[in-house]
């Protein structure tokens, strides 16, 4: 994990820049977040990058605890917070596969566009599920780039600069990876982005 925070690291300055392109397919995210969240909500998000969707659904919730991999990341989030003096989100450097909170701490928990590039997705999935509480909500948006032309040209230029999308999953086979590791779907939806972005709200499935 160590190589990943040292890509992410060197990213985080032109992070933001590179994600408006796809901030219309976020500001969607923000809003389903924000109508099923309550005003007593604690929300964790698992590799918030600059915390585009933490600040985005403050308003909303009691509290957000946002993660990352990566400590510029992190360092630029908190810089976004105190400059829109929001300080219901708290930012802290974890690992996804170890995320060191309290079993069923979170009613909700967002993970955006990052299963794709970790090389155990499932582990990510575990410690996730072990997090949330029993009644409550995984929001995981992904690119899919299984059978995507563009990003068949794409992934060859960012693993040059170590970028590496180890899975490559159609919406369908992401829908399918998600219940295969104990999740039920609520709501999908194919919202337009750079590539394919599979909005999928979830639930655990019940033993």
């Amino acid at each position: 994990m160590r190589n990943e925070a040292v890509v992410w690291n060197r990213f985080s300055g032109i992070y933001d820049t590179f994600m408006k392109r796809d901030m219309p397919a976020y500001q969607q995210v923000i809003q389903k977040i924000s109508l099923l969240a309550k005003p007593e909500s604690v929300v964790l998000e698992v590799a918030t990058g600059t915390g585009i969707l933490s600040l985005g659904i403050a308003g909303s919730v009691k509290q957000v605890e946002a993660v990352d991999l990566s400590r510029d990341m992190i360092l630029k989030a908190r810089n976004k917070a105190r400059e829109l003096g929001i300080t219901n989100v708290h930012f802290f450097i974890k690992n996804a596969y170890s995320l060191g909170y309290d079993a069923d701490s979170f009613d909700i928990v967002v993970i955006s566009n990052t299963l794709h590039v970790m090389p155990h997705p499932e582990k990510a999935l575990a410690e996730i599920k072990r997090v949330l509480k029993p009644d409550g909500y995984l929001i995981a948006p992904t690119f899919a780039h299984g059978g995507s032309k563009k990003a068949a040209l794409f992934s060859p230029l960012a693993s040059v600069v170590g970028f590496h999308a180890y899975q490559k999953w159609t919406p369908e086979s992401y829908c399918r990876f998600l219940t295969d590791n104990g999740f039920t779907l609520r709501e999908t939806a194919l919202l337009p982005a750079s590539f394919p972005l599979v909005y999928c709200c979830c639930t655990i499935t019940a033993s």
